[in-house]
């Protein structure tokens, strides 16, 4: 049985299909060309992350296709219940990269309130010549320990990034499907854990309440935080999306940086993904990374190898 793996996939999960007799193929076949080369090679089965996109109409030219699988969480690049209708299994490891989206959020919010992304470039400028006066620019942080962070979406994701605040010293409130209290374990090298409680509000309580906020919201038809949102945020509060392009309304958060409504943000993703506007690419009050929420070499080996598994596990009993 043929797999194309058309966004990559690990070493390790390769090595795990092929032992189980499965052929895997790496080759990066462009989206106009992808109904030819699956119909072309006999291909069952089609791996993609969020590049590649299977759409109605690539399952309807593809009969043969028994298996959609996605390294990664959302599934808003695949017609997931269309393909179901046609008997399509579609399969993807949502637990996989939540660990590395979660540190990807600290990265940002610790470069954001220790200014580092306009320090890291002043510095080889400027560093030599005006040492004194980059030092005084830069010296007005904030620290973390005993902020309020909000964390609008509490699953897999939210979880791990409330661990992470929580070890900082940080008050973590959440916003979810259903207000109650959700209890966190804090799992430490040695083997000790310690479990804590994080209350979830309503979204306008916890936006209100929060000194930042993190969103970990799958792709919405509206935006989760725009212009009326953002007014009931505290001055000088700071946004990260890791989440999905589109959450966030990124006019209004422009405006808000402008007005100095809000201190910071920090995006991961964007509404004109691939293609972010230039706005967004040029405001020195935002601090950006290219969709690299689960992209470290560890989600990767795990992904690659909960894909590996759910395929074997699935086709066990027609190879057998």
């Amino acid at each position: 049985m043929k797999i194309l793996a058309n966004d990559g996939i690990s070493a390790k999960g390769v090595q795990q299909l092929e032992n189980a007799g499965f052929e895997v193929i790496l080759t990066k076949v462009a989206q106009d060309q992808l109904a030819n080369y699956l119909n072309e090679n006999s291909i069952e089965i089609i791996l993609v992350r969020s590049a590649t996109k299977v759409r109605k109409d690539l399952i309807d030219a593809c009969p043969q296709l028994k298996m959609i699988g996605r390294g990664g969480v959302g599934l808003d690049n695949i017609d997931v219940n269309y393909a179901k209708e046609k008997g399509i299994k579609v399969i993807n490891t949502p637990a996989a990269s939540s660990s590395s989206v979660a540190e990807l959020v600290f990265a940002h919010l610790l470069s954001s309130v220790r200014f580092l992304k306009n320090s890291n470039r002043d510095m080889p400028l400027e560093g030599d010549s005006k040492f004194k006066e980059l030092k005084k620019s830069y010296a007005k942080g904030i620290e973390l320990r005993g902020k309020t962070l909000g964390v609008i979406g509490f699953g897999r994701i939210g979880n791990e990034v409330s661990k992470i605040a929580l070890g900082l010293g940080m008050n973590v409130i959440a916003s979810d499907n259903n207000q109650s209290e959700k209890k966190v374990t804090l799992e430490f090298f040695d083997g000790q854990k310690i479990s804590l409680t994080v209350k979830t509000e309503p979204k306008e309580e916890v936006l209100r309440k929060a000194d930042f906020i993190t969103l970990h919201v799958p792709a919405q038809k509206n935006y989760i935080i725009g212009k009326s949102e953002i007014e009931l945020m505290k001055e000088g509060a700071g946004i990260i999306n890791t989440a999905r392009g589109g959450v966030v309304d990124e006019k209004a958060l422009l405006e808000a940086l402008e007005e100095k409504k809000l201190a910071f943000a920090a995006l991961d993703v964007f509404e004109s993904e691939p293609t972010p506007e230039i706005k967004i690419l040029m405001n020195p009050k935002l601090s950006l990374s290219p969709h690299i929420g689960g992209a470290t070499k560890e989600a990767q080996d795990r992904i690659g190898t909960e894909l590996a598994e759910q395929i074997i596990t699935a086709f066990a009993s027609v190879k057998n």
